[in-house]
């Protein structure tokens, strides 16, 4: 049976403390829900503490990594799969994913959220950056989902992935 995949995506350069402390928390419940972790995975920002809290619940975490150069992989990612792609690997985060949070904003970030729309992939917004949520909820009111707490993303996410099977 195929293993249910989570992307966190925020951002990996000038995270707010609020940012880094979800982003590990959810690594952590994304573990104990039995998921597995998709990230950016590099050992910066929230893509490292996504990790980081996945491995405390000894979950699996994924990096997909923009360039061929592995010595900046969080020491959290299990697989980290290289794509010499850029950017262009947000595509695969998105299109890899089952259920797509959005911890923090940044712009990497918010290309991922459009891609997501596009592709009709459900997206979990968990920042406190107002505009940005009105933008992305009217970009797509039945795909893009705003929560407040990590415990309503991980609740969102389970209800999604009911709904999807």
């Amino acid at each position: 049976m195929r293993k249910i995949i989570i992307g966190v995506m925020g951002p990996g350069n000038n995270p707010t403390s609020t940012d880094l402390e979800n982003a590990y928390q959810l690594g952590k419940l994304i573990a104990r829900a039995g998921w597995v972790l998709l990230t950016g995975g590099w050992n910066t920002g929230v893509m490292d503490a996504a990790n980081q809290g996945a491995k405390a619940a000894n979950g699996l975490t994924i990096g997909i990594l923009p360039n061929n150069n592995t010595n900046h992989t969080s020491e959290a990612v299990d697989i980290a799969i290289v794509t010499d792609m850029g950017s262009a690997r947000n595509n695969i985060n998105v299109l890899s994913s089952d259920v797509i949070i959005a911890c923090g904003m940044g712009a990497g970030t918010a290309s991922e959220i459009a891609l997501a729309i596009k592709a009709n992939k459900k997206v979990i917004l968990l920042n406190s950056d107002e505009s940005s949520k009105v933008f992305f909820r009217n970009l797509s009111q039945i795909n893009v989902f705003v929560v407040n707490t990590v415990i309503d993303a991980i609740e969102q996410t389970r209800q999604i992935l009911l709904t999807e099977r």
